[in-house]
């Protein structure tokens, strides 16, 4: 008789477990914070730490491969490797929010894209290429700036206006497809390799490549048995975005309060050590505060938003725009939180390789990505809050 194949599984981690490996790797991502930023781009070593520590599979559907777990532990992951690199923590959480949202894709497209439980992808959302209908299907073309970690990526999910119904909608391309272009000089956040896709010649997307963001996905819920499903897409997405930056006040609380512990103040002919000053004592505690402050509202935020997609019920206008509004709001204590620390810091702190330094050039950096921004968040709470009728571009 021939020999038998056996297929192995891979490794299933509990949400407990996957959170200690992501603490374990918080030491080796801060060794590696300064060339990541140096290089434009998450290292090669760093992406095999992620998929050997099985972190890359905690949003791919228990199905394909993952472990069973839902968006609360990205969001856990997430914060804990932001205090080791933001930049690794952003390209982290930005490419398992696409492994998590291909469980809303069609059965087709989700089979050819978990062809490995480990798959990373990119993706550039604003729809700054064209798309011409093709039959049911598109033919794009084009430049997409901001693809964070593409050069690690087998597949880009690009933006784009359909024709036909003038919708957003998302398109999955493979890498094959496209051509990286190599203008990622920010002021912060470098490490997250954020490059611009290019198309010259149109591609051929197929209809069951497509992902249309808008209301809840009960098929794939019940498909996968993963709740979030069950939740309005632009109220899950933007997490992703503000668990970094969470990550990254937590990891300056820590750094600060350390150096602090460490350095000693002159006083003319005197010294004495930095932690006896009330100062860095009172911003030690204010900003850990606030840094503690936004895991708490959003891991709260997240609880809710899975029970709530596990009971397929409408969600009102009111607790919509709470859960937009504290996206925004974290990101305004991660940023007030980092600040308050580096402008207490001295100069040695503005000297690379601080990690002040590169903290607060990273936290800065992502609250200026476009669904972080509180003016425009806090104007859609304010008119659902007080019975005025929001406007469809703030949703």
């Amino acid at each position: 008789m021939p020999e038998q194949t056996v297929v192995t599984r891979p490794e299933t981690l509990t949400a407990e477990e996957l959170i200690a490996r992501a603490e374990e790797l918080v030491p080796v991502l801060a060794e590696r914070a300064a060339r990541t930023e140096e290089e434009r781009r998450v290292l090669d070593e760093t992406v095999r730490d992620l998929v050997d520590a099985g972190l890359i599979r905690v949003a791919t559907p228990g199905t394909y491969g993952g472990h069973g777990v839902d968006i609360d532990t990205l969001f856990e992951v997430g914060w804990r490797l932001g205090k080791g690199c933001g930049a690794t923590a952003w390209f982290y959480t930005v490419t398992q929010s696409h492994n998590w949202m291909m469980g809303m894709a069609t059965k087709e497209a989700q089979d050819e894209y978990f062809q490995s439980p480990d798959v990373i992808s990119s993706s550039a959302y604003a729809p700054t290429g064209k798309a011409e209908s093709a039959e049911g299907s598109w033919l794009i073309s084009g430049r997409w700036p901001f693809s964070s970690g593409v050069d690690h990526a087998e597949w880009v999910f690009l933006g784009a206006i359909d024709p036909a119904s003038k919708r957003l909608v998302y398109l999955q391309v493979p890498r094959s497809d496209i051509t990286i272009l190599d203008d990622w000089h920010p002021a912060g956040l470098r490490g997250t390799g954020s490059k611009s896709v290019v198309i010259d010649d149109p591609v051929f997307v197929p209809e069951y490549r497509a992902i249309w963001p808008g209301p809840v996905n009960p098929e794939a819920r019940d498909r996968h048995g993963r709740a979030s499903y069950g939740v309005p897409l632009r109220q899950v997405m933007p997490f992703v975005l503000a668990t970094p930056l969470i990550g990254l006040a937590q990891g300056a609380v820590e750094v600060y309060t350390q150096r602090t512990k460490n350095r000693v103040v002159k006083l003319g002919s005197s010294q004495k050590s930095a932690a006896e000053s009330p100062g860095p004592q009172f911003r030690i505690a204010e900003s850990a505060a606030e840094a503690d402050a936004a895991v708490a509202i959003l891991r709260a935020d997240l609880r809710e938003l899975i029970e709530f997609g596990a009971r397929d019920e409408p969600m009102s206008d009111i607790d919509r725009a709470r859960y937009r509004r504290n996206h925004c709001y974290t990101t305004k204590l991660a940023v007030n939180a980092v600040n308050r620390i580096y402008d207490a810091a001295g100069a040695n702190a503005i000297l690379d390789p601080s990690p002040l330094a590169r903290i607060h050039r990273d936290v800065n950096a992502g609250s200026h990505q476009v669904a972080l921004l509180w003016d425009d968040i806090a104007e859609l709470y304010g008119r659902v809050r007080l019975g005025v009728e929001p406007s469809a571009a703030m949703w």
